[in-house]
């Protein structure tokens, strides 16, 4: 992957987590627009990140987006730092050379 579309998902997930931070300016309508933000966030993550590892992100997103009081949590930029720092550095040191 390219360092671009690297840091075009970090400026997107940083975006997305700032979109589910507005519930918090509106005080009671905050839950109503959680109602639509939580499926849109999750079909965010899902398109963001391809495979298994997209679809349980999407999965926890969609929790988190739903519950109230856990909008705190950036789910978006911790999925970007699972996969493009901590995963990423993993797979670097178990990675054969023939």
């Amino acid at each position: 992957m390219n360092k671009e579309n690297k840091f075009l998902k970090l400026a997107l997930s940083l975006l997305f987590d700032a979109i589910g931070y507005l519930s918090f300016l509106f005080p009671g309508l905050g839950e109503i627009t959680d109602v639509v933000w939580a499926p849109a966030a999750a079909f965010l993550m899902a398109k963001m990140y391809k495979g298994n590892k997209g679809k349980i992100a999407a999965a926890v997103t969609f929790i988190e987006e739903a519950m109230p009081g856990l909008d705190v949590i950036p789910t978006f930029t911790l999925m970007w730092l699972f996969t493009y720092v901590f995963t990423s550095s993993k797979e670097k040191k178990t990675t054969i050379e023939v």
